[in-house]
């Protein structure tokens, strides 16, 4: 796809509280490859300060940038996200979290292989800690492995980090399909699709309340039972991870997952339909 005739998009952020991370993201997406996008952040409840600084944010930024909130009553991300894709004024959805930095061309790359029928599955490089303080005291963090590969290589070879290779954009569409595994799971924090596709199971599962399983497994085990084809994005459309505590996981989520699973079910009778709640 040229990028005369790119698709336009909206860039759904996971956010809750983190604005320091969050700042990293919004400069990151401000030198992205391509402009023709809008930013959509979902809210999970951020305190009274951090909206504030949200809106400085917003101000001081020429993305276009919608806030969606909603009251803090624990985790309810998928909520959140439903509100989002409600709110998103483009017809492209790319999700990412909040603490996951794109690299320039990641917005482009995903509406380079965007098909109505297809999900796209990115993937992430996770930071260690020393290479998560480097990336907060760089002025280019969309740049950030370009810039750094050599140090980040050397850490890693010192053990630090995790999937770092997945942060590394390979050119050669020949290389990256013999590198990437098409059986690979979508990840939360970097897929993209059509909103029509999401709205045909009915957006996300509302009823996961805890991180884990609800945002990724079980919204691609029910695209694929709508027939939605998971398309790999690996080595493409990279993105990296700040590091930080991994927040618990909750078996309450596995168990609502294998009842899934049973029911055989494409539509949620609990996501953006029944959600007529509206947010700030």
């Amino acid at each position: 796809m040229s990028k005369n005739n790119v698709l336009k998009a909206s860039v759904v952020i996971a956010f809750y509280n983190n604005i320091k991370a969050l700042k990293l993201v919004l400069r990151a997406l401000e030198t992205q490859s391509i402009a023709d996008f809008e930013v959509v952040i979902a809210d999970d409840g951020s305190n009274s300060t951090t909206v504030e600084q949200l809106e400085m944010l917003q101000q001081n930024s020429h993305l276009q940038i919608q806030h969606v909130w909603h009251e803090d009553k624990g985790f309810r991300k998928n909520r959140c996200l439903n509100l989002a894709v409600q709110a998103a004024k483009n017809e492209y959805l790319i999700f990412i979290d909040g603490d996951c930095v794109p690299q320039t061309h990641f917005v482009e790359d995903h509406l380079s292989e965007a098909q109505l029928g297809r999900c796209l599955n990115g993937r992430r490089a996770d930071l260690s800690p020393q290479m998560t303080r480097k990336l907060f005291d760089s002025t280019k963090p969309a740049s950030f492995v370009r810039d750094n590969f050599a140090f980040i290589i050397f850490t890693y070879l010192l053990g630090q980090g995790k999937n770092i290779e997945k942060g590394f954009r390979i050119s050669s569409n020949t290389l990256r399909r013999y590198l990437q595994k098409s059986n690979k799971g979508i990840v939360g924090c970097n897929f993209s699709l059509f909103k029509k596709d999401l709205l045909s199971i009915n957006g996300f599962d509302q009823r996961y309340e805890a991180a884990g399983t609800g945002e990724d497994s079980d919204v691609e085990f029910r695209l694929r039972l709508k027939g939605i084809v998971i398309h790999p994005l690996f080595y493409k459309a990279t993105q990296v991870h700040l590091y930080h505590q991994e927040l618990p996981r909750s078996t309450k989520n596995d168990f609502l997952f294998k009842k899934i699973q049973q029911e055989r079910q494409a539509w949620t009778t609990f996501g953006i339909v029944k959600s007529s709640d509206n947010c700030s």
